[in-house]
């Protein structure tokens, strides 16, 4: 029996695993000190709590404690890396590499650091949403201080060769930011094996609480001092001022602990899952298109656009499901995902995509339920439209690349 409604968009937020809350609730009634009061028992209780979560942050990223620096979210994580680093080592070059698909967290940064300034190249991907180390190699200037790439993308999940674009960035001494929010807690990530030198990631992406993130920040060989962004007490070693939500701290420390624990049984679950996914609704619908990487992509993300419907209407359609539509209402008008568009797709096909994010609480039964409901609301919204039946007939002669989809048998 499925129990509707259904959440599978688990690439925009994460249900909190009762684990994490129930490692949070003492910290909010029984030991609620400030993890800065030192001079007594709940300020040493909290910020002992506080340590033990840093701890376990940094375990899952191969990391140092002293090296993690906690923040309200990777919004905020993004925008210290970004502008921090720019602002201490200006002196040293004004010029930025990124990613035309890269959160807005730090395209946006990346364009007000162009207004004061700064040069900023935004490199461009392939059909399926990658750049390579040569591209990077390409763009680096002798003013080069930062290249800031994302380990996997929220939209289409297609992962990123960061092992090979930290190698070219410690060649040419140049710090390697990169955003891994998605990635962190899914695949392993280990920072001094893919040589990032700073890296963003979140409580909300991996079953921890909403509001507490942190930054990466490289503590040695070479050692990066970013300029906070915010005065104050001095916090998290000067770097980040601002009383800890201790609740929070110790939420996301449990989250990854889970995580490093179940991260490997997790991650084969969720690609049978979405292969399941898949096979349901390309076996059933034709001029069904992959956005994103066949292969190297997040194992629980299905970006999938379906030709002569319109993703809006489509979400409207499956009323009982949770998914993200691949178009975002920027302005008064639709415009289609800016990651779309960059991977070379049309309009049309980037209007009639949909996100599936699979996750931890996700069942067979659930999947089954919506590749149901997604035949069923295609094919109810195709009838509707016109160009649907003028185009089938050259489409069965031409038919969907579904071969790329790679799922198995």
């Amino acid at each position: 029996m499925v129990n509707l409604p259904i959440y599978m968009d688990n690439n925009a937020t994460t249900r909190t695993d009762p684990r994490v809350v129930e490692a949070m609730l003492p910290y909010f009634t029984e030991h609620y000190g400030n993890a800065a009061s030192r001079t007594h028992v709940f300020g040493r209780k909290a910020e002992s709590a506080v340590e033990e979560a840093r701890a376990q942050v940094a375990a899952l990223i191969g990391a140092s404690p002293k090296e993690i620096v906690f923040t309200s979210g990777a919004t905020e994580s993004d925008n210290l890396a970004l502008k921090g680093v720019a602002a201490m080592y200006r002196h040293k070059g004004d010029h930025i590499i990124t990613v035309a698909t890269e959160h807005r967290a730090v395209l946006d940064s990346c364009r007000r650091l162009e207004r004061e300034g700064f040069g900023v190249t935004f490199l461009p991907v392939d059909k399926y949403g990658r750049v390579s180390a040569d591209q990077v190699a390409a763009a680096l200037q002798d003013k080069t201080i930062l290249v800031s790439v994302m380990a996997a993308n929220n939209e289409i999940g297609t992962l990123q060769p960061i092992r090979e674009i930290g190698k070219v960035c410690k060649e040419r001494g140049v710090f390697l930011h990169s955003d891994a929010v998605q990635a962190v807690g899914k695949i392993p990530v280990d920072v001094e094996d893919l040589g990032v030198d700073l890296l963003s990631l979140t409580a909300h992406k991996i079953y921890g609480p909403k509001g507490v993130g942190a930054l990466y920040v490289r503590s040695r060989n070479p050692r990066v001092r970013p300029e906070p962004l915010l005065d104050g007490g001095g916090h998290e070693r000067g770097l980040r001022s601002g009383t800890l939500p201790v609740p929070g701290v110790v939420g996301f420390g449990k989250a990854c602990a889970i995580c490093q624990h179940e991260m490997a049984g997790e991650a084969q679950r969720l690609l049978e899952l979405r292969h399941r996914l898949q096979r349901g609704i390309v076996s059933q619908l034709d001029q069904v298109f992959l956005n994103g990487h066949p292969t190297e992509r997040l194992t629980g993300n299905l970006n999938l656009s379906f030709a002569h419907v319109e993703g809006e209407a489509l979400l409207m359609a499956l009323k009982d499901i949770a998914v993200s539509s691949g178009s975002a209402c920027t302005s008064a008008n639709l415009e289609p995902s800016y990651v779309l568009k960059a991977l070379g797709v049309g309009d049309d096909l980037a209007h009639g995509s949909i996100r599936f994010g699979l996750g931890r609480f996700n069942t067979s039964l659930e999947v089954d339920y919506v590749v149901a409901e997604v035949v069923r609301a295609v094919n109810h919204l195709r009838a509707l439209n016109p160009m649907w039946e003028l185009d089938r007939q050259s489409a069965l002669s031409h038919p969907a690349h579904s071969a790329d989809l790679n799922i198995p048998k």
